[in-house]
């Protein structure tokens, strides 16, 4: 019962922080400073990537009709003689998925190549600290500038391939040093190219389902099916949960968004990643 609690709190920090910009991995790596799962090496390298398949469905859900590219046309375009399989599709969600496939090459790439020997170099505390203090002062210097300042991008459909492929650098560099944040990089990535808040974080959910889904099958490939009947309990608990906290958070954070800006996140991070170093220092000593 112990570890299906503790499978229950990780998946709560999960759908906590996979979507606001403050860093998951660097919360699931405090957190199992405090609270270990008594599972092995292999299963909590698998667990912490799958386990975000759970908050991936709720952007699923809850933006079930702004991605899914079918279905029968509906008012003005419904009057007009489509025939075929042109009356089930809709032209600008296919575009809107082939410009998250063009942001996610350069990260997708990287991670097939390089996941293992960039987790062996990176995975550490003091990668994460820094990443975590660097994007938080980004997030800061970044809103100051946008000030007063008009967003270009202004819906989904504005966003142009090379402008979703600049995004998807900005992943990469997240899919590189854990402590980034992959929303945090996106976002700060889509303010600087001009993208406004609140089309920066659906961007960001929707180039999430993509990343997050080949990322679980990458790690339930390489850990095998194998799982014991503990395993996929705790796996399971932790999904569900990280499902349930994501609806409330992604919820959150657009309604927020509409009214405030990104620097009580940078805020957040500087202190966090300070406290990640004080910490481990300490432990350490």
């Amino acid at each position: 019962m112990v570890e299906l609690f503790k499978a229950f709190l990780f998946g709560i920090i999960e759908g906590i922080t996979e979507w606001l910009p403050i860093s998951s991995t660097g919360h699931m790596i405090l957190l199992n400073e405090f609270i270990k799962l008594d599972v092995s090496d292999e299963f909590y390298s698998m667990f912490q990537v799958v386990i975000q398949l759970g908050a991936i469905m709720a952007v699923v859900v809850l933006f079930w009709k702004q991605i899914f590219p079918f279905g029968k046309p509906r008012g003005r375009r419904a009057r007009h003689s489509v025939r075929g399989i042109q009356r089930y599709v809709k032209p600008e969600i296919f575009m809107l998925w082939f410009k998250i496939l063009v942001a996610c090459i350069p990260a997708a790439v990287v991670g097939i190549l390089f996941d293992e020997l960039f987790e062996a170099l990176f995975y550490n505390y003091l990668t994460v600290a820094i990443m975590l203090i660097l994007f938080g002062i980004a997030f800061i210097v970044i809103e100051n500038i946008n000030r007063g300042r008009e967003a270009k991008i202004l819906s989904l459909s504005d966003i142009s391939f090379r402008t979703a492929f600049l995004i998807g650098i900005f992943q990469l560099i997240a899919a590189i040093f854990p402590g980034t944040s992959r929303s945090g990089a996106t976002i700060v990535g889509a303010l600087l190219l001009g993208v406004s808040r609140t089309v920066a974080a659906e961007f960001t959910f929707f180039l999430a389902i993509p990343v997050m889904f080949g990322a679980s099958l990458l790690k339930i490939v390489k850990f095998g099916l194998s799982f014991s009947q503990m395993e996929l309990t705790i796996l399971l608990i932790g999904m569900v949960t990280a499902f349930v906290s994501s609806l409330i958070v992604i919820r959150f954070l657009l309604g927020y968004i509409r009214k405030h800006d990104f620097k009580v996140f940078g805020y957040y991070r500087i202190v966090l990643g300070a406290v990640v170093i004080v910490y481990f220092l300490a432990a350490g000593a």
